[in-house]
Order: structure tokens, then C-alpha cells, then sequence
């Protein structure tokens, strides 16, 4: 089932209600969304058959279209708009599987005219309406959202690895997101909001800076401020170390083996931030590290308390992975 809002009246023509939406107004979106489920679900079940994986990508995609639909460009290519962002999450599944369809029969956008969904995210106007939904949520489940919604790597088995839980309690944790937000989004439209986007320029800042310390000579004591000192990191091993010093220690490794790190998003809610970056292999040594990684950072207190990074699969690892969501 679709989020259900408060419905009232007839729906106008659709091009008047993407115009609606965009500006911010709830009934349209529902309506927006309502109206366009029936062939979203027929996407995703097309993709990836009848089953579960086709009702989350949708469910998936619905949160998707809420926090972006300040982004679309042309109210009368909402269609296409929605079935594109049905895609590229049934191929976040798909990757996992086999390689990955460009498009689907009868669709005219494809893939390479979907803008990136941190950027879009990071320019909505609903943003901040978006994350303060978030903000509802308990905390066993405001980073699995974050990570679904919010990040590149966004398997159901990533997420499971980062926040320490098996894949199916990811999946039940996914399933209470979207029941709470089908209630908790529409009630808090209109509350006074967080601003995220500030708080995100801050990590962001914080992040690029911890990244590019080794290279720039910058000492630990000028950046550990906000990071306690039992601070628990925890490595892609299972390695367990404390305090900054050792994300230092690691990536100033790197820096010696000429390898460089460059910081491709971050996404900053109360309490949690989350990095991700890739990594850019010398040429005498293109494998030393995976291509990417992602750092769940969690805070109490003001202070940073725990640490767990996870690397983005080599490509002939990620074509041996079973199926994922």
C-alpha cells in the first residue's frame, strides 16, 4: 500500500497537481502518489518479479519521490519522473543479481537523466520537512532510513553490516520506517524544523577536513574536539580500536602507500552523520584499496562515541554476492 494521507475533494489534472506538490502542498503529493502506484509497483514487479523486493523498491521509491519532489523539472513528465526513481532503486537489487538493465520497455527516461539523489536531496526545499519525519523515529531505526534513503550504498546487506544487525531485522526495521512515516510526515509539515542543511554543512566540513588532515599536516588535537576519547572504531574486520588516533593511523597508511581519499557525501541527522567516500588507487597499485567506503558515525553527549566504516565491494566481489536488497 501507498502512504496514505487525509483526502479530500477531486483531484485536478495531473500537471496542475505536480505543480502543487513541488511548491509543497501534502494533499497534492498524496494524490500525486496515489494516483501513479499502480504503475510504479508495475515497474519494480517487472524488474524484479512478483514478491517482497518489488513492494519495498516501491515503498522505497514513494519516501524517494516525497523528499525530491521539490526537483522536478517538468510537472507533465511526473510519470517518467516516478517510474525512473522505481529503476534505479529495483537496480540498487539488481546489481546484486545480474547485470543491470538499462531501462524498461515503453520508458522514455533512463537512468543517465535521473539527477544524483544526494544532490537533489541536498537542493529540496523539503528537505528539512523530510528529516524532521526522520527525527521521529527511534533510534534503532533512524539510521537504517538514513542509510536507505540517503546514501549510494544502500543494500540491505550493507546496512545490515554497518548498523550491526542481521539482514532480516533490516528489513523489519525498513518495514516500521515507512509505517511511521505513512503517519508521522503528514502531521509535521508544519512544525517548526531542524535545520538540516546547516547541520550537514558542518559535518561536511568536519568530514573533509578529518579526510584531507594527513595531506594538509593538520595534528589530531585540532580536529578532536567533538570526538570522545574512548571514541569505539570499528574496522570492516571486526577490529575494534578507540579514539580518533586510529582513523589517523589508517588513513595516514594510505596516504603512504599514494593512495588519496576523496569525500563524496554526507548525510547529518541529531546524533548521527555518515560519510561516505571513495578511494583513488596509485596506478603502480590500482586493488590496494576497495572504491569506496562508508562511515557510520554515532553521537551522545555532543560528542562522537562510536565509529563503524564499511567498504563498497570490489567488482568481481559484487558479482558473486547472492541477492540483496
Amino acid at each position: 500500500m501507498p502512504l496514505r494521507y487525509p483526502l479530500s475533494g477531486v483531484a485536478p489534472e495531473t500537471e496542475q497537481l505536480a505543480h502543487a506538490a513541488r511548491q509543497g502542498d501534502q494533499q497534492s503529493i498524496a494524490l500525486l502518489i496515489e494516483h501513479h502506484y499502480a504503475g510504479m509497483l508495475a515497474v519494480a514487479k517487472h524488474l524484479l518479479g512478483h514478491g517482497p523486493d518489488a513492494e519495498d523498491a516501491c515503498q522505497d521509491s514513494v519516501i524517494t519521490a516525497l523528499a525530491r519532489i521539490g526537483e522536478l523539472r517538468d510537472a507533465s513528465a511526473v510519470r517518467s519522473w516516478l517510474h525512473a526513481i522505481v529503476r534505479n532503486n529495483c537496480r540498487t537489487i539488481l546489481r546484486a543479481r545480474k547485470p543491470v538493465p538499462v531501462g524498461t520497455a515503453g520508458e522514455d527516461l533512463h537512468a543517465s537523466d535521473l539527477d544524483d539523489p544526494v544532490a537533489c536531496i541536498e537542493r529540496s526545499a523539503l528537505r528539512d520537512w523530510i528529516w524532521h519525519g526522520l527525527g521521529q523515529l527511534s533510534p534503532t531505526l533512524q539510521p537504517v532510513a538514513m542509510l536507505r534513503y540517503f546514501t549510494e550504498n544502500n543494500s540491505y546487506e550493507h546496512i545490515a553490516a554497518l548498523c550491526g544487525v542481521p539482514v532480516g531485522t533490516v528489513r523489519s526495521r525498513l518495514s516500521e520506517v515507512r509505517r511511521q512515516l505513512s503517519i508521522t510526515l503528514p502531521r509535521v509539515h508544519d512544525d517548526r524544523h531542524h535545520d538540516t542543511s546547516r547541520l550537514t554543512a558542518e559535518r561536511r566540513e568536519e568530514a573533509a577536513a578529518i579526510m584531507s588532515a594527513v595531506a594538509n599536516g593538520v595534528a589530531l588535537h585540532q580536529l578532536d574536539g567533538r570526538w570522545a576519547e574512548d571514541m569505539a572504531m570499528r574496522w570492516p574486520s571486526g577490529t575494534r580500536e578507540t579514539g580518533l588516533g586510529s582513523i589517523f593511523a589508517a588513513m595516514g597508511e594510505d596516504y603512504d602507500a599514494g593512495v588519496r581519499c576523496r569525500l563524496i557525501n554526507v548525510v547529518a541527522g541529531p546524533g548521527i552523520t555518515i560519510w561516505e567516500n571513495e578511494f583513488i588507487n596509485p596506478p603502480e597499485d590500482p586493488d590496494h584499496c576497495p572504491p569506496a567506503a562508508t562511515w557510520l558515525l554515532r553521537e551522545q553527549g555532543g560528542l562522537v562515541r562510536e565509529v563503524r566504516l564499511i567498504h563498497a565491494a570490489r567488482p568481481e566481489q559484487a558479482q558473486a554476492m547472492p541477492a540483496a536488497g
